[in-house]
């Protein structure tokens, strides 16, 4: 059995996959975010308890939220009682057993390119675009794993001084402690952050797509500024790794306008006859973090 655990800011859900990854069942739980203690019990439960559900000790992945460093040790503001802890090393000395923990955006990633909609494609990256913005690359089935853990964290390079100008846009702060970077205007949240600097209202993401397919000038012009922050992050992707396809997931992945769109606004900030890479919706979209999570156990186990 491999037990893949997605872990989130309110709930916590382990997902049971026999050896061929096809999945058996699950159970989820709220999430203890303030009292680390807490937090290592509530895994601990789950885990015994489907070990005892299927009569067996399963083999562990953990997807979460946030950097984890070359030590292991994690930097979560969803989950802030595991910062500057090592999940995988406090859990496995619990369970007596190995555990692997990875970022939830880079197994994502590693999930859609086993099976999902990035099959077929040797380099393969997955771009969360929900309350934040992050990802993973996957090379030829394995996930680039860098010094510091901080690869594909595409959301946090800094928004281009040229676009600032160009739509006078205010310096976000980040949740990540630094100011300027991309994901306060181009993840969920960022989309409603624009229009409110530029229309002085306030609409929820999901407000605004029903504004602009009904015409709303104002929310049409927001999607515009939108599309190009949009497209000058992903050029950078491609400047920098060069995928084959990128998928994306999170909420704004739904808004079918992106994969008509994202190409063209990509090549804007791309060297003149260089193109986008295939943009492609997911295959398994929520349910990739507890796959992603149990794939990642299986390679790094030899399961």
């Amino acid at each position: 059995m491999i037990y893949g655990l997605d872990i989130g800011g309110t709930k916590i859900e382990l997902t049971c996959f026999n050896g061929a990854l096809r999945k058996l069942d699950s159970q989820r739980t709220a999430t203890p975010v303030d009292d680390f203690q807490a937090f290592i019990d509530t895994l601990v439960n789950l885990i015994e308890s489907a070990d005892r559900q299927h009569g067996c000790q399963g083999v562990v992945g953990i997807g979460m939220p946030g950097v984890i460093d070359a030590e292991g040790h994690s930097l979560s503001a969803n989950v802030p009682c595991a910062t500057g802890r090592n999940v995988a090393e406090t859990l496995a000395a619990r369970l007596k057993r190995p555990v692997v923990v990875e970022n939830d955006c880079r197994l994502f990633a590693l999930s859609e390119a086993h099976g999902g909609a990035g099959a077929g494609y040797a380099h393969v990256y997955g771009a969360v675009l929900g309350t934040g913005a992050a990802g993973g690359l996957v090379l030829d089935g394995n996930l680039y794993r860098s010094r510091q853990g901080i690869a594909g964290e595409y959301g946090h390079h800094p928004l281009p001084a040229s676009l600032r100008e160009q739509y006078q846009l205010p310096l976000l702060d980040c949740g990540c402690g630094l100011s300027g970077c991309l994901e306060p205007y181009i993840a969920g949240p960022g989309l409603a952050n624009l229009h409110r600097h530029l229309c002085g209202e306030s609409l929820s993401a999901p407000e605004l797509v029903e504004r602009w397919r009904a015409g709303d000038k104002n929310a049409i012009a927001t999607r515009e500024i939108h599309m190009d922050l949009l497209g000058a992050a992903f050029a950078n992707l491609v400047k920098a790794y060069d995928p084959d396809i990128i998928v994306l997931g999170g909420g704004l992945s739904c808004i079918e306008e992106i994969y008509r769109d994202l190409p063209q606004a990509i090549e804007r900030h791309l060297f003149a006859g260089f193109h986008a890479p295939v943009i492609a919706p997911p295959k398994f979209g929520d349910a990739s973090g507890a796959r992603g999570a149990a794939l990642l156990a299986r390679q790094t186990m030899e399961f």
